[in-house]
């Protein structure tokens, strides 16, 4: 697993990529919903309860940012959370 951040006049753009099995392209406009889980199996094993990606949605999103994924199956997933520099003062 990498993670890589990355900075440019407008975003900060935090990058977890793996190199593990990939996630299947019907599965991606999904990952960021509550309980949602490509393997169901799986992530019971594991005590997974499908909410960890749309916790990181809602926290980019509270920032003013955004979040999305790049995945090839077989290969890798990359997990990008891009954060405004200007963040509104409350």
């Amino acid at each position: 697993m990498e993670v890589l951040i990355a900075q440019d006049e407008h975003y900060t753009t935090i990058q977890v990529r793996d190199h593990g099995v990939g996630v299947a392209p019907e599965h991606l406009p999904r990952l960021f919903e509550r309980f949602y889980r490509v393997d169901k199996a799986r992530s019971r094993e594991l005590g997974g309860t499908g909410l960890g990606l749309a916790i990181v949605k809602h926290i980019g999103e509270l920032h003013g940012g955004a979040v999305r994924v790049e995945s090839e199956l077989g290969t890798y997933s990359s997990f990008f959370i891009d954060i405004p520099n200007n963040l509104p003062q409350s």
